[in-house]
């Protein structure tokens, strides 16, 4: 199997290198480098939506283009949460926090276990995964601003809508476990 690094590839290599990049930014002591990594942090959910956008369009879909979008995306989502959690340490972040990372790792193994035994088609992106990325992602770039914005009070917002992402975070993870239950029983 050969690697292709073709444009919707390289996006996501840009979304990975973009990672390091938002780390130190947030760590620069400098009093814009929360708007920086909010607005680093949008630059990479662009090339998320555009990579995948370009790879059908372009009909440039790849095997390996398939793996790397979503190892990308939850190193984003798993770093950057870490980032604010440790910014704003208190449970009330840290619990919803450690509700979507800890999905994410069962649902990328229970993923991997159904490549294994040919089923991989029963874990695919759902509607409701959707919806639970698009909650997260705005929630995280909230709690990455998290300066209130003409009055309304942006961390609060990122706080309500990380929680709105932990509830859709393990509704889709039971419905993926119970797919998977499923086949388990088929066998």
């Amino acid at each position: 199997m050969t690697l292709e690094f073709n444009i919707p590839t390289n996006l996501t290599l840009l979304r990975i290198a973009l990672i390091p990049l938002l780390t130190v930014v947030f760590y620069l002591p400098w009093e814009y480098s929360n708007i920086i990594c909010t607005l680093i942090f949008i630059l990479a959910g662009f090339t998320d939506w555009l990579d995948g956008y370009l790879a059908r369009k372009m009909k440039q879909e790849t095997s390996f283009g398939a793996f790397l979008d979503p190892v990308a995306d939850k190193l984003m989502v798993a770093i950057v949460l870490v980032l604010v959690v440790q910014q704003q340490a208190n449970p009330y972040l840290a619990i919803p926090a450690a509700v979507i990372i800890g999905r994410e790792i069962t649902i990328a193994s229970l993923r991997e276990w159904m490549a294994e035994i040919g089923q991989r088609a029963k874990v695919k992106v759902s509607h409701l995964g959707k919806w639970k990325t698009t909650s997260q992602m705005v929630a995280i770039g909230m709690l990455l601003y998290h300066d209130d914005l003409i009055g309304i009070p942006v961390n609060l917002c990122g706080y309500i809508l990380l929680y709105i992402a932990a509830v859709l975070t393990l509704w889709s993870m039971i419905n993926y476990l119970n797919a998977a239950i499923t086949i388990i029983r088929a066998q």
